[in-house]
Formats: C-alpha cells, sequence, structure tokens
C-alpha cells in the first residue's frame, strides 16, 4: 500500500516512514501541505497520514484543498498530530466533511499503534 505521510518534523518523519516500510508500506513523505498536493497529483496514495500543525498552509487547509478534487474523495485520511484531543473541537467537521477516518494523538500513539491505525483504514481505499 502506498502512503503519503505529511509531517513537518523531518527527524520524526524518517522514524515513521522507517516503521511503515517495515510492515510493507511504501511511503511519501513531504513537510509542507503545498508539495503534498503535487505529491498526490504525481502518484495516489492509498492513505494520507496528517500532521494539523504544518507551516504555512496548516492540516486543515489542506483537506478542504484536497477534498475539492473529486478523484481524491474516497482516499482515507488518517491525523496524526501534536493537536490536543480537547482542542479538536471540529473533529465532526473534520470527521463528516472532510473524510478524516481516525485521529491519534502523537505522544499517546507508538509506532505499533500508527502502523496498526494505517493498517485499519487501508481496505477501505482499495
Amino acid at each position: 500500500m502506498h502512503v503519503l505521510l505529511v509531517e513537518p518534523d523531518v527527524l520524526q518523519a524518517r522514524t515513521f516512514v522507517a516503521a511503515l516500510e517495515q510492515t510493507g508500506h511504501t511511503v511519501a513523505h513531504t513537510t509542507s501541505a503545498q508539495t503534498a498536493v503535487h505529491l498526490v497529483d504525481e502518484h495516489t496514495p492509498d492513505v494520507v497520514v496528517l500532521e494539523l500543525l504544518l507551516p504555512s498552509h496548516n492540516g486543515v487547509e489542506f483537506l478542504y484543498e484536497f477534498r475539492s478534487y473529486p478523484e481524491w474523495l474516497h482516499i482515507p485520511v488518517l491525523l496524526h498530530t501534536f493537536m490536543l484531543p480537547q482542542d479538536l473541537s471540529f473533529a465532526a467537521t473534520l470527521r463528516g466533511e472532510l473524510g478524516v477516518r481516525n485521529i491519534l494523538y502523537k505522544p499517546a500513539t507508538t509506532l505499533a499503534g500508527l502502523c496498526e491505525a494505517v493498517g485499519h483504514i487501508a481496505p477501505a481505499a482499495l
């Protein structure tokens, strides 16, 4: 399965990419929302793993742009974020309107938990 990881922290991204690749996924990584749109256009992922706290355009802005393309509406999105759960008052919008399948709080999520979550939403993309 092809995963697009949108993660601004390059060191964390290396760790996440290695863990996802060890579980059999191919991973494309970018640090910005703008580049993420270009990467999706070049090679449609099966799953997008997204940090909301991005430089320049944030993750929510990315999601609105991402979901504006009809051919990408079926691609599941997994939020893997440092944003505190209590600060996600708009979670219903993320899940309903923007098609977010799961929200993981980074400090409470192990690498195995991230890989498992990606595996759980993957079949919906196929």
